[in-house]
């Protein structure tokens, strides 16, 4: 952080957790000199609870299983084996397991974000449950036409949307005629999601992603979106150098905002 700041005129990190936000929580360190009087939440508000994310998991969440929120989602998932396994411990009681199953069942469950879904059964999230708890909307990250495990990948790389959001609502009144955006190291699109949810029209987006497959996802949501503006998609930062962006600004006026 420290190094990070020093490279950004000294601006100190507003840390973050999404859980304030969302179901889930992530714990992140925003460097920024937006304003921050007035900023507004996203509506309508994400469900803040597991059970209010995914209603179907409460018939079978057991009473010693405290969880109300799921930990930060990861880029990858918990497998059969081990969800085989906690069926299998748990199973073989009747009522309450002992403590030290109870104990091996909610570390696993805390650590691969496993939720309820039957009788002593858990399961990791789908890919689209996800993208729910993350403020993407539905099969934002089927766009690129990619395997669940790239978008697990590509999720949980990702900003949280109504948390960004936050932070970006004070442009909305800043800029009502729509804004231009460089957006480095975009990843599947989450700053131009939150701004498209504020209501900031996309005048120009000029997105630095190495991903081929997270630049198809941002631009299938750009098409599905129907975007009026301009994407301009790099791959790699290094062919931004001075005189590329002196083109890029000439030929628009310029960048609002730096993400």
């Amino acid at each position: 952080w420290d190094t990070i700041s020093r490279f950004l005129y000294d601006i100190e990190p507003e840390f973050v957790d999404s859980k304030y936000f969302c179901a889930a929580a992530r714990k992140r360190g925003y460097i920024h000199n937006l304003p921050v009087e007035n900023r507004f939440p996203l509506f309508p508000l994400a469900p803040r609870t597991i059970h209010e994310a995914l209603p179907l998991s409460k018939k079978w969440w057991p009473s010693w299983d405290p969880r109300t929120k799921l930990n930060c989602l990861q880029t990858a998932i918990g497998s059969a084996q081990l969800t085989n396994r906690i069926r299998k411990a748990v199973e073989d009681f009747d009522g309450e397991p002992p403590m030290r199953v109870q104990k091996f069942v909610l570390d696993q469950c805390r650590k691969w974000n496993l939720v309820w879904v039957g009788r002593n059964k858990v399961a990791p999230l789908e890919p689209d449950e996800v993208e729910m708890l993350l403020g993407f909307p539905k099969n934002h990250t089927r766009g690129g036409g990619i395997s669940r495990t790239d978008r697990y990948k590509s999720l949980g790389n990702s900003f949280q949307v109504d948390t960004v959001a936050y932070h970006l609502s004070v442009l909305k009144d800043l800029f009502p005629g729509g804004i231009n955006v460089l957006s480095l190291f975009s990843g599947i699109g989450g700053g131009e999601v939150a701004l498209y949810r504020l209501g900031i029209p996309l005048n120009t987006v000029v997105s630095v992603e190495k991903s081929e497959v997270n630049r198809d996802i941002v631009r299938s949501w750009w098409e599905q979106t129907n975007q009026r503006g301009n994407l301009i998609h790099f791959n790699d930062v290094q062919q931004l150098n001075g005189d590329r962006l002196e083109q890029l600004i000439e030929s628009f006026g310029g960048f609002d905002l730096v993400i």
